[in-house]
């Protein structure tokens, strides 16, 4: 018996220290992901403007990721309205923007695509929407600020107005170097144009100061004076 009792002692032991360090298996969260947007599909972004009033924007395209179409299907659930708007894409979508810039009461779509155009870098294509109509609002390009740029841009809305940030560089090609510094420049809708107003400027770059032209020497004009002949007499 004591023998036996001398075996059974430490397997029973064991069978506790099994039963203590059970481990419990660990629960993965589930991670949310995107629902994949289906072939010729690309990209796909709901906007809802305002209740009953929809815009999905997608791109489309097959082969060719560089380029391709874009669409915004305008669904007015109220009214039983639908509406579509395409365009040629340059480039992939990077975000989608509602706004009203020009204060109107009518729905600006903005279409930011990363461009393959190395002197833009990146393309806005703009619509206004009014009830069941799309207006085209061209872009416009940089202008005083383009011999810094190389692309890098951060879009974004600030007090409805559109936002752009990018950093500086200087120098041609691949030899060009960041500053430092930034640009931040201010959009704004007026009519059928937009307003450009530059509210931050790169401080590293030195202005090339105005020459002026040097004053020109006024000639002095001196009178000439002929003396007159005595006769004689």
């Amino acid at each position: 018996m004591k023998k036996t009792a001398i075996f059974f002692i430490p397997a029973l032991c064991a069978i506790i220290a099994a039963c203590n360090n059970t481990e419990k298996p660990v629960v993965k969260a589930p991670v949310n992901t995107a629902p994949a947007v289906m072939a010729p599909f690309r990209y796909h972004k709901l906007v809802e403007v305002s209740p009953g009033q929809y815009y999905d924007v997608l791109s489309w395209g097959r082969a060719s990721t560089d380029t391709g179409s874009f669409v915004i299907l305008h669904s007015d659930s109220s009214g039983r309205k639908y509406n579509t708007t395409t365009g040629d894409l340059d480039g992939k979508i990077a975000e989608v923007f509602n706004t009203d810039m020009d204060a109107d009461g009518n729905p600006e779509i903005l279409i930011q695509a990363k461009s393959t155009d190395t002197t833009k870098r990146v393309n806005i294509y703009a619509f206004e929407f009014n009830n069941n109509s799309a207006r085209k609002i061209d872009f416009p390009s940089l202008k005083s600020s383009k011999a810094n740029y190389r692309g890098k841009d951060n879009f974004y809305i600030q007090e409805g107005k559109l936002i752009r940030e990018f950093p500086s560089y200087t120098g041609n090609g691949s030899e060009a170097k960041p500053t430092g510094g930034k640009f931040k420049l201010q959009y704004t809708l007026s009519g059928n144009e937009f307003d450009i107003k530059t509210l931050v400027k790169d401080s590293t770059l030195k202005e090339e100061p105005v020459v002026q032209a040097a004053p020109k020497k006024k000639e002095s004009t001196k009178k000439k004076t002929t003396k007159k002949k005595r006769r004689r007499r």
